[in-house]
């Protein structure tokens, strides 16, 4: 049976994390809680470096969605011998190895500064209270006390610079010593995960795939991957989704090598990822078809119909991506296009299972009447007629529909007199009162946000907004109106201020006031 995505809002999966509960966390002297999402991710494989030893890596993560607090993975899952590292920092990059000064924060684990993670385990930093951004570039820095095994757990071709130097030098915005990579070919090492606290999130999507999803052909150092691109659309719309990148260049379906094979990744890679609600199963199945030994249609529908099973158990929406051609490729075949275009025929069908289709053949190819076209558009065709170029990436995050992930979080009802704390807020209907007061706040059944006073309204959001259907005050100090596609259409412009809240006075004017109580806005104008 197919799952609706809209009625997947407010469901999530559970993951259980072998740490204690960093849900809390002290910021400005305020408490406060919120689920992890996923901001950046890449998916571990085995890389080609000659080991470490008393050396700094500094690298670079491109995030998704911003957030109050953060938290970092790192991962030993293919070692065969402990590695101990630490002294990790995050920090606002400035350019190249350099970080803004005066941004940087230290994380620990457990309250230590150093781990050492056992082969073929996985550890989480403490939450890191650090104004996380959007669309950003943040820096995260560690040091590896002791010489470690050649291989180690990371993301292989990750089309991002990082920084070696020697010794300890993770808190230094210069990065002393630090030198380019040159050998590492822009890999990943042991950082798997950076996730967020942002009340306002409503999930993470995760893009699951090989060489196309891994941005492979585009512009390395300009973060023009399609699963970029669709988080600058989702940004854009003014919604909170973080999109989280778990392609392995060369991966498939069925045989492990360039990483492990897809459908014994996909429950660690997809379904264990903070907060996921979506997956768009991308490209694995193009590698299978130019392997050597091309696998039937059936046996990659049957691979389809596990991935429908998982996803249905886990409540998490299915987004299935048709195949991109690749006519021109010397493993090209009619019987092999003839497997490719049956397979895309079944997905586009609801007896797939598939909650939604991402059409990149489509988006991609060279339209030949009611067909597939066989080989890529020339304006998409990165030239190896296999991947596409940085155009193609965006026409595959273009084709993306947003309404797919238009779903809100739940929102707790405020709970003391006029007053709108952090992760609080409401629905059409429902109001607020101020304390001894005839005076509320309230969304009007318009969609309109408004201050009423013995009966006469004297403000309303309708001077500055539009319409929408929840109130909510974010965790960044920003009090928020969303529509139902959970796109911001209104708010007070304070986001910066975590503990912020809003108070509603007995006089009818809405003030936004910071943790330690000074005016940031009000409705007074």
């Amino acid at each position: 049976m197919k799952r609706g995505l809209h009625k997947l809002v407010g469901l999530a999966l559970v993951v259980l994390l072998s740490w204690p509960d960093t849900s809390h966390y002290f910021a400005q002297g305020v408490i406060t809680s919120a689920p992890w999402t996923g901001t950046w991710s890449a998916a571990p494989d085995v890389t080609a470096d000659p080991g470490f030893n008393n050396q700094t890596i500094r690298h670079v993560v491109h995030t998704s969605i911003g957030g109050t607090a953060a938290r970092l993975t790192f991962s030993n899952l293919f070692g065969s011998q402990p590695v101990t590292l630490g002294d990790v920092h995050i920090a606002r990059r400035a350019s190249g190895a350099r970080t803004i000064a005066g941004t940087d924060r230290a994380a620990t684990f457990n309250g230590q500064p150093y781990v050492t993670i056992p082969a073929g385990g996985t550890v989480q930093t403490d939450a890191v209270p650090f104004q996380v951004p959007a669309l950003a570039d943040i820096a995260v820095s560690f040091h590896i006390p002791s010489q470690t095994q050649p291989g180690a757990t990371g993301h292989i071709e990750g089309l991002q610079d990082n920084w070696i130097a020697p010794g300890d030098v993770s808190a230094d915005p210069a990065f002393a010593g630090g030198v380019v990579n040159a050998a590492g070919e822009q890999s990943y090492y042991f950082l798997t995960n950076v996730d967020v606290m942002n009340a306002a999130a409503t999930g993470a999507v995760v893009t699951f795939g090989a060489s196309i999803t891994d941005g492979f052909s585009s512009t390395p150092n300009t973060n023009r991957r399609w699963p970029n691109r669709l988080a600058e659309r989702l940004i854009r719309s003014g919604m909170t989704v973080g999109v989280l990148n778990q392609g392995i260049s060369g991966n498939d379906f069925f045989t492990d090598g360039s990483g492990q094979a897809g459908l014994k990744r996909f429950a660690r890679d997809v379904l264990g990822q903070p907060n996921v609600k979506w997956v768009i199963v991308s490209d694995d199945a193009v590698n299978n078809l130019i392997s050597g030994n091309p696998p039937s249609a059936q046996q990659l529908i049957g691979a389809y119909q596990q991935l429908v099973q998982q996803t249905s158990a886990a409540k998490v929406g299915l987004i299935c991506s048709t195949l991109t051609p690749f006519q021109g490729l010397d493993e090209w075949t009619p019987e092999i296009e003839n497997t490719r275009q049956t397979v895309n025929a079944y997905l586009r069908t609801k007896e797939s299972g598939c909650d939604a289709v991402l059409d990149q053949a489509a988006a991609l190819g060279n339209p030949l009447g009611s067909t597939d076209s066989t080989a890529y558009a020339r304006a998409y065709n990165s030239g190896d007629d296999l991947h596409p170029d940085d155009a193609g990436m965006l026409a595959i995050a273009n084709a993306v529909d947003l309404s797919w992930f238009a779903a809100l979080p739940p929102v707790n009802a405020p709970t003391a007199c006029g007053r709108i704390a952090m992760g609080e807020g409401f629905g059409v209907g429902g109001s607020v009162a101020a304390c001894g007061a005839s005076v509320q706040v309230s969304l009007q059944g318009d969609g309109y946000l408004v201050a009423v006073r013995n009966g006469q309204t004297i403000w309303s959001s309708r001077v500055s907004g539009t319409p929408g259907v929840e109130v909510r005050m974010l965790e960044d100090g920003n009090l928020v109106m969303y529509d139902s596609n959970g796109a911001m259409v209104w708010q007070t412009h304070t986001s910066g201020n975590p503990g912020a809240y809003a108070n509603i006075l007995p006089n009818g004017y809405l003030v936004i006031f910071s943790a330690r109580g000074t005016a940031l806005w009000s409705s007074e104008g």
